[in-house]
């Protein structure tokens, strides 16, 4: 039976994971459950799964999940340990019965405990896109270097590990990845200044939290899976191509020296990706619809819009560059995502946000999760400051 820690429990990869968990009882078992603000999420998941440890944000969610368990019939004796930030997360993440991490936790705040995780020597399924575009040379070289395991959740990535296992990974010649194109694929560039967080938020495919949705509304979502796929499977930018899908059931596509391509294709839900990081090498089977073949059906695969999505090309720009680059990109893009989504600056601001604050960091080369985590707060300073003067010119004009 495997221990499992999942750090981001109450977000959508969270709660799909304890899904799988639920299923598969006699494989599965949760040590601890690291969550934000959503205690009351994070009762329910204690009560049923009855982990030895639970993690919240900060000390006064503590207060809340404290609260919050006098008011159930669990017995103090058998609630888990309760912690908060991130020495609770750390704890929960590396703890010694521990085997498999799932790193789901939105942003930096989950970059320490799974840096942890990996000097343990865990397997780590990771759904966290920052750990790797802020500090993916830092915890590339922490796998290597304890023996540690990094499987792919994010479905493109994920994809991209199962064709990988089918050839010689030397005679890989380009990795394809595929993109929905998101709710503005069809919109017009000269319409996106103008539309709002609603529309931006209308995924046509999945459901997932507010940035990640507007990441894909602008493609910088995409373009930070280029930037993992290049530390996750040691490619240049170059051999990493994005085309859009619409249909996403094709999630990622092999080409091999040979020509011949291999694509991963399943049902649009993330337990199977998650089912496949718990059991690999093994394939269990997961509770996810089959494509039933005897349907007809069209796929398209378009070339992607670099000049109306420009992020997508800052980000291949970005991981060229190499060194602080694509922490700085992640950190102001977060900032920029969430002045559009309180209404401070248009759609098209998130770019300019980002590229002006690029282009005003100096570039580093970081040699710690210390110097990470330093240059990500430098950069939000900076978005955040872009942002105040964005606005402030918007009330005066």
């Amino acid at each position: 039976m495997k221990t499992i820690t999942v750090l981001g429990s109450t977000g959508s990869i969270g709660t799909n994971t304890l899904d799988v968990v639920r299923r598969n009882p006699r494989k599965y078992t949760i040590h601890a459950l690291a969550a934000g603000q959503n205690v009351s999420e994070l009762t329910s998941q204690i009560l049923e799964f009855r982990p030895k440890a639970a993690v919240v944000a900060t000390s006064s969610d503590l207060d809340r999940l404290t609260a919050r368990l006098e008011t159930t019939s669990l017995p103090r004796s058998e609630w888990p340990e309760l912690g908060w930030g991130d020495a609770g997360r750390i704890a929960a993440a590396t703890a010694a019965e521990v085997d498999t991490v799932i790193s789901a936790i939105v942003g930096v705040t989950g970059l320490n405990a799974t840096y942890e995780a990996i000097r343990k020597g865990k397997r780590v399924g990771l759904a966290n896109k920052e750990v790797l575009v802020s500090a993916g040379k830092l915890v590339m070289q922490a796998v290597r270097e304890y023996g540690a395991e990094l499987v792919p959740v994010d479905s493109e990535h994920n994809g991209a590990h199962q064709c990988l296992r089918a050839g010689n990974r030397s005679a890989v010649s380009r990795l394809i990845l595929t993109a929905s194109g998101g709710p503005f694929r069809n919109t017009p560039a000269a319409a996106l200044r103008s539309v709002t967080p609603a529309q931006a938020l209308r995924h046509p495919t999945w459901r997932m939290g507010n940035r990640i949705t507007i990441d894909c509304a602008t493609l910088m979502n995409k373009g930070f899976e280029v930037i993992e796929a290049c530390w996750l499977f040691d490619l240049p930018p170059s051999q990493i191509d994005v085309v859009v899908h619409p249909q996403s059931s094709v999630h990622a596509m092999i080409e091999y020296h040979d020509g011949s391509v291999l694509a991963q294709i399943s049902a649009t839900d993330m337990r199977m990706p998650i089912q496949y990081a718990l059991s690999y090498p093994e394939r269990d089977q997961a509770p996810v619809p089959k494509i039933d073949w005897s349907q007809a059906r069209q796929w398209e695969f378009l070339p992607p819009d670099f000049a109306k999505f420009p992020l997508l090309k800052l980000a291949y720009r970005c991981q060229e560059a190499g060194g602080s680059a694509t922490c700085t990109l992640n950190a102001a893009d977060e900032i920029a995502v969430q002045a559009f989504l309180e209404g401070q600056i248009p759609f098209s601001g998130i770019y300019e946000v980002v590229e002006e604050t690029l282009a005003r960091m100096p570039a580093r080369s970081p040699q710690s999760i210390s110097d990470i985590l330093n240059i990500d707060a430098e950069s939000r300073a900076l978005a955040r400051e872009l942002v105040v003067a964005r606005a402030a010119g918007a009330v005066t004009a």
